[in-house]
Parts: structure tokens; sequence; C-alpha cells
């Protein structure tokens, strides 16, 4: 088990407390899709600059099992690494792509 401090980016978290007005579930969920985003945006770029292949159909699926009384997200894109997990993990409203498209655009 890792332990850490959790930061939080003041410039992203005001539009999270704005939509505060919702139900955690609906926020909750409305990240996750974010995060698989992310990944096909992560990928999109990584495959502009040859790191690996374009993903010619992006896709983020939900599926719902109600005999497991589960949803699964899925997407196509990239993952994060260790290190990637250690520094975006403990941060509250950070998106890791935005990040990410500005060391390509360093490129």
């Amino acid at each position: 088990m890792q332990k850490g401090k959790i930061r939080i980016n003041t410039e992203n978290i005001f539009p999270i407390i704005k939509k505060a007005v919702y139900s955690d579930h609906e926020i909750f969920l409305r990240e996750l899709v974010s995060n698989s985003v992310d990944a096909i945006s992560k990928r999109r770029m990584a495959s502009f600059a040859g790191d690996c292949e374009n993903c010619e159909s992006p896709q983020v699926k939900i599926t719902l099992d109600r005999e497991k009384n589960t949803l699964t997200i899925s997407d196509n894109g990239i993952g994060m690494n260790d290190e990637e997990i250690k520094k975006y993990i403990n941060q509250v409203a950070f998106s890791s792509a935005e990040e990410f498209l500005r060391k390509i655009q360093k490129r």
C-alpha cells in the first residue's frame, strides 16, 4: 500500500463544486467517463507522435450487468503507467490528458 497527500488543482475544482447540485453518483459516473475520454485523447496524441498505433474507432463502452449488479466502463485508449498513477491518482480535478498534450506540443 502506498500513501500520499491529496493535492487539489484549484483551477479545476470550481467546476466540480458548481456541479455539486447533482448527486454524488452522477458526478462519479461522469468522472469515470471523462477518464475514458482522456485515455482516448492520450492515445490519439501518442499516435500523432508515432508512439503507438492510431485507433480508427475510439469508443467508451458502458456495460450494465443487472445479475451481478455491476456497471463497467471501458475504453480503447491508453492507461496510466506506474509513475503516472503515483502522480495523478492522489489529485482531485486534474486531467492527465491536459499535461500529456502540453508534453506532446513541446516536441
